[in-house]
């Protein structure tokens, strides 16, 4: 006789979220083979292995990591390490994502191709080390995103990141580059002074 399971059960044998497997059942793509006489899911739990990969694959996870600058490598290297730890613990089969570029940059080849992922429907979790690896500024916005295409979220650290002050100030001045060379042209006096100006303000801001 099959063993039939909790959708908790189910859900944990499949490596997805409650609200996936829900999803999933109102589509079509998975039934309970009975309701106990309620509203209490029971699922064949041979019926779920046996297309598990093919459900998995239509959602998958994705870990995303990014770093700022090019001297940052080493913790981009550690945040793809962490990620990979943390999921493969979980039993998770992932896909790892990352960029090296400002967190005021929407732009960037994996956060665009994550975006694409999780509006087509492909994305079944979304992993980070913290909510500031997505985006400087606009980081809610995506998470509403993934609330309404029932994505869910695991964020690692949850506290402030140490480096914040940082990584801002070197956003900021990222921004002001550009837009000064639009201005006074790349190689002005003007524009370098007030580089120069700048990058003063930067380290005095994260030296204290």
């Amino acid at each position: 006789m099959d063993r039939l399971v909790s959708i908790s059960k189910a859900a944990k044998v499949l490596g997805v979220s409650i609200s996936t497997l829900r999803r999933w059942e109102s589509t079509g793509k998975i039934k309970p083979e009975n309701r106990s006489g309620g509203e209490h899911r029971r699922y064949d739990l041979s019926q779920i292995k046996s297309g598990s990969a093919r459900l998995v694959d239509t959602c998958k996870t994705i870990a995303y990591a990014r770093v700022s600058s090019r001297d940052q490598k080493k913790d981009l290297e550690r945040q793809k390490e962490l990620l990979e730890l943390y999921c493969a613990s979980q039993g998770w089969t992932f896909e790892l994502l990352y960029d090296l570029g400002s967190g005021m940059n929407y732009y960037k080849k994996g956060l665009k191709r994550l975006l694409n992922e999780i509006l087509a429907g492909k994305v079944n979790r979304l992993v980070l080390t913290h909510k500031d690896r997505l985006l400087r500024f606009g980081a809610e916005l995506v998470f509403a995103i993934c609330q309404a295409k029932e994505v869910e979220v695991v964020i690692l650290n949850q506290g402030e990141e140490g480096r914040f002050e940082e990584e801002l100030a070197k956003d900021v001045l990222e921004i002001i580059t550009v837009f000064s060379a639009r201005l006074y042209g790349s190689c002005s006096r003007k524009n370098q002074k007030l580089l120069e100006g700048m990058k003063k303000v930067i380290d005095d801001t994260t030296s204290s």
